[in-house]
């Protein structure tokens, strides 16, 4: 079977989410299971939206609106630009994929940081992409050393903004800054999932470079986080009209379900859901430096609603014996962070939960 694959795909290492609550239920049977790997919104889907997902379930005997008519619609209006400049995708990963599908020729490069989210560099190989990881400086965008990287062979960037799994963000100088070195040849990719976390004045307003004419941009964003619709996998990007019409003509006629757009449209309309969440995340955000400071251990300040953290220790073990607390978070050997972990900020008793198991785990292994 090797044989007849694509021979890029054997440089493929699959993505390994993280355990879902129902997986660790059947391997250490144990309920009251908690997870804070993913980065989902702990307080769920608003109930405007489970209200009008439960008014659409009657029709999905038909096929979904191919145009996500409505839904482009909503969001073209909330950042002010026309319906022919969005594309929504079955989650912002999608995105990724199709961007690569239209763009790439096999042996070009794509630039992405290191670390950084591994869907890039692992859509990237499966196209036959041939991909460059700049290694971030003091955990942030290393924007200069990304500038001197590009080459002839450069077809596409991608930026996380703010990152994942570091949680660290690139300023509106230097983004600027950095496009402006950019050839016109190359696409950027700026993945703004975590946006609506950020809470700094120099955050990008990333939505008005779409439309630079002598630039090539893709803003993507998601509903899987601040709106809370992970399970739904919707996300769209917003890019000038030539630049949509081609992700158009590779995607899939269907490609995100009509129960998906209801909710996203209902969730878009939810500001006071999406606050709270954001308003959660920065107040429990506050109580894990606390915690992490107190047992001196290193942090990534976050911009984001998870915590990179450097436990000193071998977190493959912490993972394990947290994980039969009943406690799910993200070990990071994956991203070549060995030691480290990634914590998604929960409710405060979920916190709390953590907080006692990961001290209780932290002194076993130190004692």
């Amino acid at each position: 079977m090797k044989r007849l694959c694509k021979q890029n795909l054997h440089n493929v290492k699959p993505y390994i989410p993280g355990k879902p609550i129902e997986e660790v239920e059947r391997e250490l049977g144990i309920k009251n299971i908690i997870k804070m790997a993913s980065n989902e919104n702990p307080l769920g889907t608003s109930p405007g939206v489970l209200r009008a997902i439960s008014d659409a379930l009657g029709s999905i005997n038909r096929y979904p609106d191919a145009d996500c008519y409505y839904l482009k619609k909503a969001i073209s209006e909330k950042y002010s630009v026309t319906s022919e400049n969005v594309f929504v995708g079955n989650g912002s990963d999608e995105i990724f994929v199709l961007a690569l599908r239209a763009f790439i020729h096999p042996g070009e490069e794509v630039l992405v940081a290191d670390p950084t989210f591994l869907m890039y560099n692992i859509a990237s190989v499966a196209e036959g992409a041939a991909v460059c990881s700049v290694p971030m400086k003091n955990m942030r965008y290393d924007l200069e050393a990304m500038a001197q990287a590009i080459t002839d062979k450069t077809k596409m960037i991608f930026i996380a903004n703010p990152d994942n799994p570091v949680g660290s963000y690139v300023t509106e100088d230097e983004l600027d800054k950095f496009i402006d070195r950019v050839p016109e040849k190359v696409l950027i990719i700026l993945d703004e999932a975590y946006c609506e976390f950020v809470d700094a004045d120099d955050y990008p307003q990333a939505i008005g470079l779409a439309d630079r004419s002598d630039k090539n941009i893709i803003i993507t964003r998601t509903f899987s986080k601040a709106y809370g619709l992970a399970g739904l996998r919707v996300g769209y990007g917003i890019a000038r009209r030539d630049i949509v019409e081609i992700l158009n003509k590779v995607r899939e006629p269907f490609n995100v379900n009509s129960i998906a757009q209801v909710a996203a449209l209902a969730a878009l309309k939810d500001d006071n859901h999406v606050k709270k969440s954001v308003s959660l995340v920065w107040e429990e955000k506050k109580r894990f430096y606390k915690f992490f400071k107190e047992l001196n251990l290193e942090y990534v300040p976050s911009y984001t609603n998870f915590i990179l953290v450097n436990t000193n220790r071998n977190s493959k073990k912490i993972f394990r014996e947290i994980l039969k607390r009943g406690i799910i978070i993200r070990e990071m050997s994956a991203w070549r962070l060995d030691g480290f972990i990634r914590v998604t900020i929960g409710l405060k008793e979920e916190n709390d939960r953590f907080f006692k198991a990961f001290k209780e785990v932290i002194e076993a292994i130190t004692g």
